[in-house]
């Protein structure tokens, strides 16, 4: 049993805090932020990643990524509630629900179950990061932008930025049916106050989770959120004996989107999906980044960790509506135990 530590008696350690550097207030004026900038330097790649990110950071959707939005059966939200916690939710429909009339804009025809912490934050001007999965393909897609209008039947985003990301680390799993109507129920919200057996074992035998990350806060709202997939083999995330969540960071495409985050603003929000119950548990709070040391060796091929301190959780039953079968693991997971 693991108690969730209440926001005024936590850690909230800088976890290497940039703040040297000038803040800039949007990105179009250089393809990355101050973290992802100060990450990139770390690893002396700052040259290279600054031509990368000029070529794959866009402004805009390209056709390929709006038709692929067209075809999803869910999205995975990444939002910032009142007290500046991210969460990391998800939206389900029929696919055909996220559309987009234009290069610029994400049309979503869906809304977030009520109980949940993404419904609260949908105002326009309200700042999101949004992941496109799909699942039996490994394609995924990102969107970063914010609410531009909401009404009774769903919003729209608006682009900030656009970008692709790799397959790596995400497990083939085929669409087989809802087992509830997403537009019709609603899953059913339990607040916990502690991380007991049922989340633990959760969190032992997870394969996937989603990452939740925002840069700077200004006035009370989030520049910059981001939501991201992270896989491995089913007992990659560990707990530690203070009840901590340790998630390892393997190689990938060294954009460092959410460790660029978690430099400027060390909170961070996951989503654990019980594939087997079709239940979301949702946890926020503040992250610690290990970069190397003795740390790393219960983790194998992590190159880095993130060390989470719960602040707040919940169960979203019935919060991820889709069965689905496994089909294949990820190459890329195997790999990290070899």
């Amino acid at each position: 049993m693991q108690r969730i530590m209440q926001e005024n008696g936590a850690e909230q350690g800088e976890a290497g805090t940039v703040a040297d550097e000038p803040r800039k207030s949007e990105r179009h004026d250089a393809p990355w932020h101050e973290g992802e900038r100060a990450a990139h330097a770390r690893f002396g790649i700052s040259d290279r990643m600054a031509q990368v990110g000029e070529v794959a950071l866009r402004h805009f959707m390209p056709d390929q990524h709006r038709l692929f939005f067209a075809q999803l059966p869910f999205l995975v939200v990444g939002s910032v509630d009142e007290g500046q916690r991210p969460w990391a939710s998800m939206l389900f429909a029929q696919p055909g629900f996220a559309t987009s009339p234009d290069p610029f804009t994400l049309e979503i025809a869906a809304l977030p179950d009520a109980d949940g912490p993404l419904a609260p934050m949908l105002v326009e001007g309200a700042t999101l990061g949004l992941l496109g999965l799909e699942l039996p393909t490994l394609r995924r897609n990102r969107l970063n932008g914010h609410v531009s209008r909401i009404d009774a039947a769903g919003f729209s985003v608006s682009v900030d930025l656009s970008f692709g990301n790799c397959p790596q680390y995400i497990h083939r799993r085929d669409y087989e049916r809802f087992s509830r109507d997403p537009s019709g129920t609603q899953a059913r919200a339990e607040t916990l106050t502690l991380l007991d057996a049922e989340e633990l074992s959760l969190i032992r035998r997870a394969d996937t989770c989603f990452v939740a990350t925002a840069g700077n806060l200004s006035g009370g709202r989030a520049d910059g959120v981001d939501v991201s997939h992270r896989g491995g083999m089913p007992g990659f995330l560990k707990l530690d004996l203070d009840g901590n969540i340790v998630l390892p960071d393997y190689r990938g495409n060294f954009f460092f989107n959410t460790l660029g985050n978690l430099l400027v603003n060390p909170r961070i929000g996951l989503a654990i999906v019980d594939f087997e119950r079709g239940d979301l548990l949702q946890i926020s709070g503040v992250a610690e980044v290990i970069w190397d040391g003795p740390a790393l060796a219960g983790h194998p091929g992590a190159k880095r960790l993130c060390k989470i301190t719960p602040l707040a959780a919940q169960w979203l039953r019935g919060g991820f509506p889709l069965v689905t079968t496994l089909r294949q693991v990820s190459t890329q997971a195997l790999a990290t135990l070899a």
